[in-house]
């Protein structure tokens, strides 16, 4: 056992007899410091050579965590977590443990012989980018296997992937969209109410914010502020912003078009809470097929999952008949895509209100771009001019 205030020190040593015939230790000479420079050390004028007697001296006790700290890292997985992340985890280490390689911390050599195996596959090339991603996330600082070759591969598998395939993108729901889904939000009975009104304050607050699933299902009632003008949403933390340092979205009020307008949809949704003895807490929550809200166990609680929330988006849809050209109904992401695009198209900049980076190049080669190319096509000038010449 470690004396958690001894330093401990290991020296070569050797037996040698005394006089009187007994064997004693003979500690060998301790060695001089050693130099700690290399290639990039800068040493201004007068400044000693550091060695490694200028190193700490550490002990147990600066290796030691409490329990508490322990519960506090098994309580908080990292940001990087996620279900997709945890997949991709274990088909490589099933895969490693299949072709007789260690998988943490693997070698590099192992990290390019397995984004081979998924080209070979033909693995969508984002999708080998979120293995390389979540392998090397997972090992510790210092030890991630070298990218250089494994990112070759993906390039070029990317490239013919790209001659091969259109990508598929959810499709868009725009305001026809959205009043057609909102319209199926109806209730023949009082036990239909509740889960009515929720999914209508759902996609109507939803597709203001443009949110992201996540965002909505982690949404408090304490972080909503509803006004005649609209809805001021606390949004704690999102993709962009794991170090939760919020954000708040401002989604105005729709008076022209009443029924797809949030804040007379989080208003009557709000009320409903109210009436089942809910102010505070989750705002989009389970409910029963009697139209009970019920606190529920398990890592989430009270709240709705992303999929929970993406499922309300899917069903709306398909009640109500919306689908993109190739015949798939709507998803979450069509309620960011949509007025993503009508924002965009009314000459704006959907950065802001989606919470996206600023300067996100998605946007740009998705919305901002598409949107001016058709509104400045050249080819609408040379049309009109040809127009004026045959008139004159």
């Amino acid at each position: 056992m470690i004396d958690s205030g001894t330093v401990v020190e290991v020296v070569d040593a050797e037996l040698v007899d005394d006089d009187e015939g007994r064997a004693l230790p003979a500690v060998a000479e301790k060695p001089a410091p050693r130099a700690l420079v290399d290639r990039h050390t800068l040493l201004r004028p007068g400044a000693p050579v550091p060695t490694t007697a200028d190193l700490p001296k550490y002990t147990e006790a600066d290796f030691r965590i409490s329990r508490e700290t322990a519960d506090l890292i098994d309580e908080a997985p990292p940001a990087n977590t996620s279900r997709t992340y945890g997949s991709a985890l274990g088909q490589f280490r099933t895969w490693c443990e299949e072709n007789g390689r260690v998988a943490m911390p693997c070698t590099t050599a192992t990290f390019v012989e397995y984004v081979g195996h998924l080209v070979q596959r033909d693995m969508a090339p984002t999708s080998v980018q979120v293995h390389m991603s979540a392998i090397r996330s997972a090992h510790p600082d210092g030890q991630q296997p070298g990218t250089k070759e494994a990112r070759q591969i993906l390039r070029k598998h990317s490239r013919e992937w790209a001659r091969r395939r259109t990508p598929r993108k959810a499709p868009p729901i725009r305001t026809p969209a959205l009043a057609a889904m909102v319209g199926t939000c109806t209730a023949q009975d009082d036990r239909e109410r509740p889960r009515a009104l929720r999914d209508a304050a759902l996609l109507t607050l939803g597709w203001g914010m443009l949110a992201r699933r996540s965002e909505l299902a982690n949404l408090l009632i304490e972080q909503l502020v509803v006004e005649n003008d609209g809805v001021t949403v606390l949004v704690a933390f999102s993709k962009t912003d794991q170090a939760a340092k919020g954000e708040s979205t401002f989604v105005p009020a729709d008076p022209d078009e009443p029924a797809v307008c949030p804040v007379r949809r989080v208003r009557a949704w709000l009320e409903e809470l109210r009436h089942q003895g809910i102010t505070s807490g989750p705002l989009f929550r389970h409910i029963t097929r009697g139209g009970t809200i019920r606190p529920r166990s398990g890592p989430r609680g009270d709240f709705l999952s992303p999929d929970a929330i993406g499922d309300v988006f899917k069903t709306r849809a398909a009640l109500a008949g919306v689908k993109g050209p190739d015949g798939r109904p709507a998803t979450a992401h069509g309620a960011r895509r949509g007025p993503a695009q009508e924002i965009a198209d009314a000459g704006g900049d959907p950065t802001a209100q989606g919470r996206w980076k600023p300067g996100s190049q998605t946007v740009r080669k998705h919305y901002v771009e598409p949107a001016q190319g058709k509104a400045n096509n050249p080819l609408h000038a040379a049309r009109a001019k040809a127009r004026e010449q045959a008139d004159t």
